[in-house]
């Protein structure tokens, strides 16, 4: 796709939009992003599901090219003007789902640009994946980090060619995507991140040769760490270690934070599961937005 064609296709979000050609990409792609939830966490929790409309916004899923592939993505800004601060939303390990979907929404009924690409779309679809096991070992064990600093760079230029501001540009993420804040923080293209249980530590492979604790000390961006205090996946004692190392670092490294909350455990965001705990899924909403305000994301 050129430029002009990529900003039709976010320009055919706009509501009322009549145009056939442009209704036609929407539903199809739509079959594959930003609606309903991954098999393997079926059925949701619906009581507690946060639903944030699209009234104001151009909202919907679009494409961007990445070294010849088009990568579907979820985006939603303000439905009027340009200019605006961006935030990169990073998955969690069952892709662009309707949570992260409306997440994007929620940012941008404050005024972001917000988009969360499809980061294992090469790989396969991790919606279609009934078990967890498998998804990790069919799709998720595929992916390299390398594909995926190359989608989100690719993420923030669509962003910056259709109305957003890429020098007030943030990152955020959930589960895997936490961990990805971390590294992508190291590469000096966002102003700051907030990383939501993401992984700090783990054994270096091909596609993953590095891991947050080996980056930490050369942010250039600061990071704000927020994690469940019961998370059997991520001991304590690898907080304290990120903290050891970011003491160490760069102006950004010493300025991240960590807020542990005792009662929750993992993916405490996710308010179509379980393990979502209100109340510190809104202590760190709050404080995500006062991070981006405070370091130039507005």
């Amino acid at each position: 796709m050129l430029k002009s064609d990529l900003q039709d296709e976010f320009d055919s979000l706009n509501p009322g939009d009549s145009n056939e050609a442009g209704a036609s990409r929407r539903t199809a792609l739509k079959i594959a992003i930003g609606v309903g939830y991954a098999a393997a966490t079926l059925p949701i929790a619906a009581q507690t599901v946060i639903s944030t409309t699209t009234e104001g916004l151009k909202a919907g899923p679009v494409k961007y090219p990445v070294n010849g592939f088009d990568v579907p993505a979820y985006i939603a800004a303000p439905a009027g003007g340009t200019g605006f601060p961006v935030i990169l939303v990073v998955q969690e390990v069952f892709g662009v789902t309707e949570y992260i979907a409306d997440t994007c929404r929620r940012f941008a009924q404050l005024g972001y640009l917000a988009i969360a690409p499809e980061l294992y779309a090469r790989q396969g679809d991790p919606r279609r994946a009934d078990d967890t096991g498998k998804l990790l070992t069919e799709i998720v064990s595929k992916v390299p980090d390398g594909q995926v600093l190359a989608d989100l760079d690719g993420a923030l230029a669509f962003a910056g060619a259709n109305g957003g501001n890429v020098a007030k540009a943030g990152i955020t993420g959930f589960c895997w995507g936490g961990r990805i804040v971390w590294l992508y923080a190291a590469t000096g293209k966002v102003k700051a991140g907030v990383a939501w249980y993401g992984r700090l530590v783990g054994q270096e492979s091909t596609l993953t040769p590095k891991q947050p604790v080996d980056v930490g000390a050369m942010l250039q961006a600061p990071v704000l760490g927020l994690y469940g205090g019961k998370d059997k996946g991520i001991p304590l004692d690898t907080i304290d270690k990120m903290k050891s190392v970011l003491a160490i670092g760069t102006p950004a490294a010493r300025a991240s934070q960590f807020v542990v909350y005792p009662e929750a455990g993992h993916a405490f965001h996710a308010d179509y599961r379980p393990s979502y705990v209100k109340s510190a899924a809104d202590d760190g909403w709050r404080r995500a937005l006062e991070w981006f305000k405070a370091n130039g994301v507005v």
